[in-house]
C-alpha cells in the first residue's frame, strides 16, 4: 500500500515561520509568473502581493499604458480567483456596479416575483479604471463592498465569495470632469501606489514584447482555498508589541496635534492620517517580511511602507501648498522624527529643518 497523503496544514496548527516559509513561496513564484507578461513594476507588484495576502485594496494612480490592467488580471489568473473589469464613467450608475432587481414572471402560475441580477463587483478581484470619473453617488456604492465584503439590495444583504480585493486606478493627467475621492472612500484603501514611467531598458524590452507571438497561457500556482489559508494564517501571527507602537507612533506624528509630531507637520499637514494608517502600516509591515521569508517584521518593513499608506490619508495646507511641499516630503519628516524601536532616543527632526520651520511660521510670513 502507498503511505498516506500528508494532512493539508491549517492555518490553526501553522505557525507563524512556516506561514512566513510558504508566503515567501509564492510571493516568489507570483512575480516570476508576472515577470513573463509584464517588465518591470517590482515595486507594484510587491504592493498588490501585499494587497492580496492581507485582504485589502489598492488605489493605483498613473498615466495610461502601464499595465494596471494586465498586473491584476494576471495576478488573479495565477490565484484561481475570478475577475472582473469595471470603466467607471460620469454616466455610470450604483446599480451598473451592484447588479439589480428586477421583476419576473412564471410561465404556469402566472406569479410575479423580484430577483437580483448580481452586477460585477460580484468577483475576486475587481478592478474599477479610473473610479474618479464616475459621480459621487456611484463611488459611494463601492463603500460598503469594501468595507463589509456585501452588497444590500432592497434590504438584503449579499455578501460576496472572500477573497475580495478592490484594486482601483486614476489618471493624474486628464483631471476635467473627475470627482474627486472622499477621505472616507481613500481611506478604506491600504495603499495609493504611484506608477511612473519605464526605464530605457525596460521601454525597449517592452517594445520586443510586442512582436512576440508565443506567449504561453497562465496556469494557477494557487488555489482559492490555498489563499484563504495563508490569509488566515498571516492574520493570527504576532507582532511584536515596539513594532505596533512605533506605528501608532508614526501615525500620530502625522497629525498637527498628535504627540511627537515635528514642527514642519504642525505647519503643512491640516488632518493626518487616522487609526486605520497605524492597522495598516502593522499588517502591511507583516507582510512584506513574510514575503521575505521572515516570521516577524521588524521597523524598515514599516517604513518601506510608509509612504503608500499615508500619502492618501494626509491633507495638506494651503500653506503647503503655497510653499511647493507635498505628502511625500511631509512623510519623509514624519518617519525621520519617530524613534526606530530599540534605538533608545532615535532620530530628531534636524535641526536645519527646525530652522526652517521657524523662519516659514505664518506670523513671520505675514510680518
Amino acid at each position: 500500500m502507498s503511505p498516506a497523503a500528508p494532512t493539508p496544514r491549517t492555518s490553526a496548527t501553522r505557525s507563524p515561520a512556516e506561514t512566513a516559509r510558504e508566503v515567501e513561496r509564492l510571493g516568489r513564484a507570483l512575480r516570476a509568473h508576472v515577470a513573463t507578461r509584464i517588465v518591470g513594476l517590482d515595486d507594484v507588484v510587491e504592493h498588490v502581493l501585499i494587497a492580496v495576502f492581507t485582504r485589502n485594496h489598492v488605489l493605483l494612480e498613473g498615466v495610461p499604458g502601464l499595465a494596471k490592467t494586465l498586473l491584476l488580471s494576471t495576478v488573479a489568473h495565477l490565484l484561481d480567483l475570478s475577475f472582473s473589469r469595471i470603466q467607471f464613467t460620469p454616466d455610470l450608475m450604483p446599480s451598473d456596479v451592484t447588479g439589480s432587481e428586477y421583476l419576473t414572471q412564471d410561465a404556469g402560475t402566472g406569479e410575479r416575483a423580484f430577483r437580483f441580477a448580481e452586477g460585477p463587483i460580484f468577483a475576486n478581484v475587481v478592478l474599477t479604471d479610473e473610479i474618479n470619473r464616475a459621480p459621487p453617488k456611484t463611488q459611494a456604492a463601492l463603500m460598503e463592498a469594501m468595507e463589509e465584503e456585501q452588497v444590500t439590495s432592497l434590504g438584503i444583504s449579499r455578501p460576496l465569495e472572500p477573497p475580495f480585493f478592490v484594486l482601483a486606478t486614476q489618471n493624474p493627467i486628464e483631471q476635467e470632469g473627475t470627482y474627486p475621492l472622499p477621505a472616507a472612500q481613500l481611506d478604506r484603501f491600504l495603499f495609493k501606489v504611484l506608477l511612473d514611467y519605464p526605464s530605457w531598458e525596460e521601454e525597449e524590452r517592452i517594445a520586443r514584447m510586442t512582436v512576440r507571438l508565443d506567449d504561453e497561457p497562465l496556469t494557477p500556482i494557487a488555489s482559492r482555498e490555498e489563499l484563504l489559508t495563508v490569509q488566515e494564517a498571516m492574520a493570527a501571527a504576532p507582532v511584536p508589541s515596539s513594532i505596533v507602537r512605533y506605528a501608532v507612533q508614526l501615525a500620530q506624528a502625522s497629525r498637527p496635534s498628535g504627540a511627537g509630531a515635528p514642527a514642519s507637520v504642525r505647519e503643512y499637514v491640516e488632518w493626518g492620517a487616522g487609526p486605520r494608517a497605524a492597522q495598516a502600516l502593522v499588517v502591511s509591515g507583516r507582510a512584506r517580511a513574510m514575503l521575505r521569508g521572515r516570521a516577524v517584521p521588524d521597523h524598515e518593513d514599516l517604513v518601506a511602507v510608509a509612504h503608500s499608506v499615508l500619502r492618501h490619508r494626509l491633507i495638506l495646507s494651503y500653506a503647503a501648498e503655497a510653499d511647493g511641499v507635498g505628502t511625500e516630503q511631509v512623510t519623509d519628516w514624519v518617519v525621520d522624527s519617530v524613534p526606530r524601536p530599540g534605538t533608545g532616543a532615535g532620530e530628531a527632526e534636524p535641526w536645519w529643518r527646525r530652522l526652517v520651520g521657524f523662519f516659514q511660521a505664518p506670523e513671520r510670513r505675514s510680518a
